[in-house]
């Protein structure tokens, strides 16, 4: 992996502390507060950005500026548009760009809410198919398809797929192509250089990264297919609040340094857990010898902070959760306070009973390392 910086100011610290800040003016924060208005000064003939609260607000447009920044640096054919959430920015891209009698291709071991989203769009009239991520297995099923969905690394499994080819293979038969860029961050992969159409995430997880904040977004590269997304948020009023928006851009400064820390952290934690004979299915695609690995290295500059394992058996794996000090037992990834959770418990993932995914925080690593070992000891039967 190396730094994406080519010159100076092109480093992914600098660009994150500095993405979508306005121009500097005298005796004015760096960084305006958020701005509360359902409307605005109106008079006259409708015109200028700013309308009504529904359609756009100033603290989005910097926040918007920022994430494309630093999902396609350089690029001024990019669109960023933030919704309300992760979800809101997934079904924002979906029910979008297909109609009855399309057909979506969606990974059968992705985020949860997938089934609920088919669910969804069988009852409009459209075909979905799925495949696993690993192996490129959606390539099989692209034929006639309107738009592919990719994600990767998936979660929880965290295998991994060929952006780049699923891409290329997608676009000669006439598909769209969205990357949920969730678990990987902009800092980790960029999709849009990969050949995706849409770059699609989860704000709430570690892109802002301290588990206060709800908030989804899709960049893309196409005007059209952006404008019918931006047609979808106002239509079903999937935005974000202004302070929301805010708190998100303010987190974002800090996110390179979140990030290495708990990328490095979380190789540390994988190669202690590799260690332990009760530890089986033992995932992270940092490790050289993991089935993710050789994909993940093409096309990731940095591999994540989620970690997940199997112990022998659901109550192995409550006890071991119980027994945790450092580690929440909480739902989501991506927060600079490690969390861990057995999957298992919300049903819907193909997982055992002793799944657990481990998202690894800021604390020091053999703080961390020490909870995690002594808690499979104390868990031990």
């Amino acid at each position: 992996m190396s730094d994406s910086g080519t010159s100076v100011g092109e480093g992914d610290g600098t660009r994150a502390v500095r993405a979508g800040l306005p121009e500097a003016v005298k005796n004015e924060p760096t960084l305006p507060g958020p701005v509360f208005a359902a409307h605005y000064h109106l008079p006259g003939d409708v015109s200028g950005p700013y309308t009504y609260g529904r359609d756009d607000n100033p603290t989005w447009t910097l926040l918007e500026r920022a994430i494309g920044e630093l999902e396609a640096p350089g690029r001024e054919d990019v669109e960023t548009l933030v919704l309300a959430s992760g979800v809101a920015a997934a079904s924002a891209v979906l029910f979008s760009q297909v109609r009855a009698g399309d057909a979506v291709v969606l990974p059968n071991d992705g985020y949860q809410v997938l089934p609920l989203l088919r669910a969804q769009l069988e009852a409009y009239g459209v075909e979905v198919r799925t495949a696993p991520t690993a192996n490129d297995a959606q390539f099989d099923v692209l034929d006639g398809a309107k738009l592919l969905w990719i994600e990767t690394p998936s979660n929880p499994g965290l295998d991994t797929c060929d952006i780049r080819r699923l891409a290329e293979a997608a676009h000669a038969r006439g598909a769209l192509v969205a990357v949920d860029n969730t678990l990987a961050t902009p800092l980790g992969q960029r999709p849009l250089e990969l050949g995706a159409d849409f770059s699609v995430a989860s704000g709430t997880k570690q892109l802002t990264g301290h588990g206060d904040v709800l908030l989804g977004y899709v960049a893309g590269r196409d005007g059209e297919a952006m404008a019918a997304v931006r047609r979808w948020r106002k239509i079903v009023g999937a935005i974000p609040g202004p302070m929301e928006a805010w708190l998100a851009h303010r987190s974002i400064a800090t996110l390179q340094l979140r990030v290495d820390r708990q990328c490095a952290t979380a190789l540390t934690v994988a190669e202690a857990l590799r260690e332990r004979p009760e530890v089986t299915g033992l995932r992270y695609p940092g490790l050289p010898d993991d089935p993710a690995h050789k994909v993940a290295a093409q096309q990731m500059r940095r591999y994540g902070c989620v970690v997940s394992f199997t112990l022998p058996t659901r109550a192995r794996a409550e006890r071991f959760l119980d027994a945790l000090r450092l580690v929440d037992d909480a739902t989501s990834f991506g927060g600079v306070r490690s969390t861990a959770e057995r999957r298992g418990r919300w049903g819907g993932d193909a997982v055992p009973e002793g799944f657990i995914r481990l998202s690894v925080g800021a604390e020091d690593a053999e703080d961390l390392v020490a909870d995690v070992l002594r808690a499979l000891d104390e868990s031990a039967e």
